[in-house]
């Protein structure tokens, strides 16, 4: 990353937040992305109401979904919650990264909010994974089938998707996606935290005291 890209002030991240979601599937994603100085906001229905996640922590989002602006963010993550398999409760954090898509800014969506992707058709026309290919079949509307992709997770153009067993593997897409550590670094990280790769640790450091990771 040269100067002038590490002088220019960053958008935030958004992360949204809604009751059941699934706080440790995106646990990696945001802490080292607030450790590379990144800003990462949650997004709820309200932001003076607070959510509780699937693991029992309360949580006050930062702003209200009808607030956010695709032009004020750089990602929107959509984690997995209970409520994305009951209804259309979270349809709303759907047509928001429609939205997102429509003006170029990245989606980055893990285990049960692909199935709300799916229900909004965003995945009909992208390279996606999930948990399953016969998950996201049973989805109403879902036509992406010849799009499923076999893989822990899968970046297609702005779109990021995974499974619920590799919060790892998407949090690398989403460090690559916005250019968060350097190509040797990252396949470092992801060495170390997927892998446990203690050879990873060193070129990890390394490129941390360089200022690359």
């Amino acid at each position: 990353m040269d100067d002038a890209t590490r002088a220019t002030p960053r958008k935030p991240v958004h992360l949204a937040v809604y009751d059941t979601y699934a706080d440790w599937e995106t646990g990696h994603t945001t802490a080292h992305l607030t450790r590379r100085g990144h800003r990462v906001r949650t997004v709820g229905f309200a932001a003076d109401v607070p959510v509780t996640t699937m693991g029992g922590v309360r949580v006050l989002p930062d702003l209200a979904l009808a607030d956010l602006r695709p032009e004020d963010s750089a990602l929107l993550l959509l984690t997995g919650a209970d409520l994305w398999d009951t209804g259309d409760a979270l349809a709303p954090f759907a047509a928001k990264a429609r939205e997102f898509l429509g003006a170029q800014v990245p989606v980055a969506a893990i285990c049960g909010a692909t199935a709300g992707l799916a229900r909004e058709g965003l995945l009909d026309g992208h390279r996606h994974t999930s948990g399953a290919a016969a998950y996201l079949a049973a989805q109403p509307g879902y036509a992406g089938g010849p799009h499923y992709v076999e893989a822990d997770a899968v970046t297609d153009g702005d779109l990021i998707t995974a499974g619920p067993t590799e919060p790892v593997a998407f949090a690398r897409e989403v460090f690559a996606r916005l250019e968060v550590y350097e190509p040797e670094a990252l396949d470092a990280w992801y060495r170390l935290f997927h892998d446990s790769d203690a050879s990873a640790f060193p070129v990890l450091t390394a490129a941390a005291g360089s200022g690359d990771a």
